[in-house]
């Protein structure tokens, strides 16, 4: 499960940092369903998506951070992921409220949603395993707990 962990973990951070640096130099070409947005509201759109996406790529770097940590802290995997499923939780409402969004954000959607359970289920993998190569009397007392 540790190596799970870890992988997922290199994953999250290499997309997610490529993704946010894709869309902070794309602006708002990089946005699907775009293209009807003129003039003032086309500028704001661009700004906004090349702000937050300089900080998606800094989110994505602070996966890579925990990937490269040993062991995997399980408290910072338990916040990223958590901050992942806000966003998610942020599309959805998203959708409910200004209705469906373009076909390609609806796996993405699932992928929020679906991606932070399995991280909360492996956060602490990695720090088990090294407490078990350590200390295996204390590594089964942390089972135990």
């Amino acid at each position: 499960m540790a190596k799970v962990l870890r992988v997922l973990a290199w994953l999250m951070g290499i997309s997610i940092t490529a993704i946010g640096l894709y869309h902070l130099v794309g602006g708002v070409f990089s946005v699907p369903g775009t293209d009807s947005i003129t003039g003032e509201a086309r500028a704001t759109v661009d700004s906004r998506e090349r702000f937050y996406n300089a900080i998606f790529a800094g989110y994505g770097l602070a996966w890579i951070w925990a990937a490269r940590r040993s062991p995997v802290p399980a408290s910072a995997v338990r916040w990223l992921a958590a901050i992942f499923l806000l966003a998610g939780l942020g599309r959805v409402l998203s959708w409910a409220v200004e209705g469906a969004p373009h076909w390609f954000q609806v796996p993405l959607i699932g992928l929020e949603l679906v991606l932070p359970p399995i991280f909360f289920w492996l956060a602490d993998a990695d720090e088990r395993a090294h407490a078990s190569t350590r200390n295996p009397v204390a590594a089964r007392a942390v089972e135990r707990a």
